[in-house]
């Protein structure tokens, strides 16, 4: 590896560490976010199981839910691979 004497200016050395601890942020994002649309379908059934006839609305809020879900867990693997 270069010393610093040799890189241009402005150049950022990002250790092996660093990366590797951006790669494990985005994959617990991905975990995390496995759970939360999880809870969200148990929830969902279970409620459904309970008032059939609210099937629909139910669904609607489950899969609103899931897809903010989704995309905060998006955004924090977007993170995750630009901290690594």
């Amino acid at each position: 590896m270069a010393h610093a004497a040799q890189l241009p200016a402005g150049t950022v050395v990002v250790p092996n560490l660093v990366k590797g601890l951006g790669a494990i942020g985005a994959g617990l994002a991905v975990v995390g976010g496995g759970l939360g649309i999880g809870l969200v379908g148990k929830g969902a059934v279970e409620s459904i199981a309970r008032q059939p006839e609210a099937a629909g609305k139910i669904q609607i809020n489950m899969i609103l839910a899931a897809a903010l879900i989704e995309g905060a867990t998006l955004f924090a693997v977007v993170v995750g691979f630009l901290a690594a």
